[in-house]
């Protein structure tokens, strides 16, 4: 049965996903009560599927479809989460769609073995815990700038289709928008800083490429935080930086490991 916990939680957010595209234009909306039932079992299955894979006999596995899992699982918690209290309809199917997709990947990507224990290194940790948390929330925080990009083309255009009547107000979203990008660099320079005072060869060739792009992403971020609140940027240039500084940290988190146990250790290179 735990083979097939993947297959159950692709199945379950396929479900949410196409509860919300087919109603999305629907003066009532989705049926939510159904998108949420689906989203939460497919989120369960999904977080019993991840723990089998990334909690090991010989370590945690903390290879890149499963950190890639995990960020996604977070990532779909959080959204769902917020979604509770703040409409978010345009989040909702782009999370549930993500982590149909990751399911997929999940069932075709090769399985490797990247083996840590970080119980046995409590600033590691620590590290790994803030750096995963900073990551959810600016992902968020970029997702967040995309609705509220979309909120201000349609009151501009004053365009009052029934979409909109299930999306928060423009300044209830861009607030949030900013709550998290604020709380997400935070997070980030804490991450930084016990990585720099705790963690040996932090600056070894194995790890510098991941702190030269997770710093200038993290100055990306707090010259955004700056702007904003001293020199009222938003709008466009909010969006830019944010996305740029996430691309950055994606860069930084994840783009020497894809290289590396996709494309040179995959299947077609062997």
């Amino acid at each position: 049965m735990s083979g097939l916990l993947p297959y159950f939680a692709l199945v379950a957010y396929l479900l949410a996903t196409g509860s919300v595209l087919v109603r999305l234009f629907h003066p009532k909306g989705p049926h939510f009560k159904f998108m949420f039932s689906a989203g939460i079992i497919g989120l369960v299955l999904h977080m019993l599927a991840l723990t089998q894979s990334l909690f090991t006999v010989a370590g945690q596995n903390f290879s890149l479809i499963n950190v890639s899992s995990l960020v996604c699982w977070l990532v779909t918690v959080a959204v769902t989460l917020t979604a509770l209290r703040t409409p978010t309809i345009l989040l909702l199917p782009v999370v549930y769609g993500f982590a149909a997709l990751m399911q997929i990947a999940t069932l075709l990507a090769p399985q490797d073995m990247q083996l840590q224990h970080v119980e046995q290194n409590l600033s590691l940790l620590v590290h790994i815990t803030l750096a995963f948390l900073a990551y959810v929330l600016l992902t968020m925080a970029t997702l967040y700038s995309f609705q509220v990009s979309y909120i201000s083309a349609k009151l501009k255009q004053k365009d009052f289709t029934p979409v909109t009547q299930h999306l928060p107000p423009l300044m209830q979203a861009e607030a949030i928008q900013f709550r998290l990008l604020m709380a997400g660099t935070l997070l980030l320079g804490l991450a930084l800083l016990i990585g720099v005072l705790f963690i040996d060869n932090w600056l070894g060739k194995a790890n510098l490429h991941k702190t030269i792009l997770s710093a200038i992403a993290f100055l990306v971020f707090l010259s955004l935080c700056w702007g904003h609140a001293r020199k009222g940027w938003r709008g466009r240039t909010a969006i830019t930086l944010t996305v740029i500084g996430t691309a950055l940290l994606t860069l930084a988190y994840f783009g020497s490991r894809f290289v590396k146990e996709v494309i040179i250790d995959g299947p077609w290179f062997n």
